[in-house]
């Protein structure tokens, strides 16, 4: 197969369904600033600037809720750096378009040999970083052993597993061999995994970026937002902006009161879904309604742990499978979600979404029945348990974790609600060190069934079973890869391995005149700016 398309403007990547991506892969063989800023290290982008933009300058303000704690978008499986970063300021070799296809980005093309073992990609030479200097072969490289040797984040690592080499055979083109054949490899390279960051910039990845895409950092404010500015020597289509900032919020209401006193252009996702109506003039406001892949999970710690992983503070109890069923069945996820996220979203009942090729709808399985939910406590012995639940300091989980502890009372556990400020202090406790019993956020990965397979993922589950569905999904046939997803997503939600609550639904506020936003969250993690425009 061989891409030569550039991304033209106006097409935002979306990955709408792993199904087109793999068939098409089957027919060839996925700082803060202030006062003056000192030069920018070799390899970044150039030193930020300090002063405002301009009163005729173009600029896009975009409320959002989840702030990095690093601006390397590779070192954390958490979705906010992508959101930022992604395709604005770091591109990868392939991307997928509006249709899930795959599309050349800094790749011109690529092929693959007939054992769908080897690819060939031939980079555009007029592809190069923010600092002038060309993305070669090495580059490519180098990024790639970055994340399957060094210390990225677990997600891109497990993505980078089958890799068995990769090879620069001269400045513009890069063979990489895998060890098996994988349906969801090239699918992965069009997210995070994927990036190609200057190596002369991995050292300072954590506070300065170092990328090849439209725009660069101009500063970075902890606690408050990061700025990006358009990049003049950009290879590509150029920005649309010449300033493109994201505002973090953690009170909800703060972000609607913004917008509606003008001082932002869009609110990337509605963090208070029963105050929609605000938005209703439409002379004044577009909502836009869609999809995403973000499953609302409340996390239960299985207490498994693979041979140098934390093995975590979780209860012992759970792991029970009739405690962890008897959890599921004490929640009315249908009350949870009218009371929680005024009724937007949709019920699941395992780790898949509607828009995933191997979704089966699994959300009857342990409906709601305290009665079930005691008797099965009982059989357990646990006719006293006390749990410590840790959610995030993001809307959904804690007013979901309110819910949960009153209905969970109700069958006789306890539940401490302890919140754990985000990014930083949940990472740490929850996701790094399970030192939790239950936890909630929105997974927002694309097809992350599989961090089900991981035991060392911060569920501590370790089911062989859904590691060899998942071993074979990924080394399948398009079908097989179908088949054998669905198999791993009914094996957890029979093990009760956590409770899904509910797909989190893409809810988008922009002001009028604002155009180009999609409907559906489905790209990679990325809230892509280059398709947007502002009257």
């Amino acid at each position: 197969m061989a891409k030569s398309d550039r991304r033209p403007a106006g097409v935002r990547p979306v990955r709408r369904g792993l199904a087109a991506v793999v068939v098409a892969v089957a027919l060839v063989l996925t700082g803060c600033t202030g006062g003056q800023q000192p030069p920018a290290p070799t390899g970044t982008d150039p030193a930020p600037t300090t002063s405002a933009p301009s009163a005729d300058a173009r600029s896009l303000v975009i409320g959002a809720t989840a702030e990095p704690a690093t601006l390397d978008p590779t070192a954390t499986d958490a979705a906010a750096g992508p959101q930022a970063l992604l395709y604005n300021v770091y591109e990868t070799l392939v991307r997928l378009d509006a249709d899930g296809d795959l599309k050349a980005l800094l790749a011109q093309s690529w092929n693959v040999t007939p054992d769908n073992l080897t690819y060939t990609f031939r980079l555009n030479p007029l592809a190069k970083f923010s600092d002038g200097s060309a993305v070669t072969a090495e580059a490519v490289v180098q990024n790639i052993e970055r994340i399957r040797t060094g210390t990225a984040a677990p997600k891109l690592k497990k993505a980078m597993e089958v890799v068995a080499s990769s090879e620069a055979v001269d400045p513009g083109t890069v063979s990489v061999t895998l060890s098996r054949p994988s349906v969801t490899w090239l699918f992965d390279m069009a997210g995070a995994a994927g990036i190609v960051m200057n190596p002369a910039g991995f050292a300072d990845a954590g506070s300065t970026t170092a990328g090849s895409g439209p725009l660069t950092l101009d500063r970075w404010t902890p606690g408050d937002s990061i700025a990006l500015r358009r990049n003049e020597s950009y290879w590509g289509t150029p920005a649309r902006f010449d300033e493109v900032t994201f505002r973090y919020f953690k009170d909800p209401n703060a972000m609607n009161a913004s917008m509606l006193s003008g001082q932002l252009d869009i609110i990337s996702n509605l963090q208070a879904p029963e105050t929609i109506a605000q938005f209703s003039d439409t002379s004044r406001f577009s909502v836009i309604e869609g999809s995403t892949e973000g499953e609302v999970t409340m996390a239960i710690n299985n207490g498994a742990a693979p041979e140098g992983v934390p093995p975590g503070t979780g209860n012992p109890a759970l792991k029970d499978v009739r405690v962890r069923q008897a959890i599921t069945l004490a929640i009315n996820r249908q009350a949870l979600l009218d009371t929680v996220w005024n009724g937007k979203g949709t019920l699941i009942g395992s780790m898949a979404v509607p828009t995933d090729p191997y979704y089966e709808d699994l959300s009857g399985m342990y409906p709601y029945d305290p009665e079930r939910a005691k008797a099965l406590l009982a059989e357990a012995g646990q006719t006293n348990l006390t749990l410590r639940l840790r959610p995030p300091t993001l809307p959904y989980a804690t007013k979901a974790a309110q819910f949960i502890a009153s209905q969970l009372g109700a069958v006789g556990i306890t539940v401490q609600v302890e919140e754990l400020q985000f990014p930083r202090q949940w990472i740490d406790t929850a996701m790094t060190n399970a030192d939790y019993d239950l936890t909630i956020v929105a997974h927002v990965e694309p097809r992350d069934l599989t961090t089900f397979a991981n035991p060392a993922y911060y569920w501590r589950y370790d089911n062989p079973a859904v590691q060899e569905a998942v071993t074979k999904a990924g080394e399948g046939t398009v079908d097989q890869y179908a088949a054998e997803m669905r198999l791993a997503a009914r094996l957890i939600a029979e093990d009760a391995a956590a409770v899904w609550l509910f797909a989190l639904p893409n809810l988008v506020v922009t002001k009028h005149g604002v155009t180009g936003v999609a409907q559906n969250a489905n790209s990679s993690l990325s809230f892509d700016v280059t398709t947007i425009a502002k009257a």
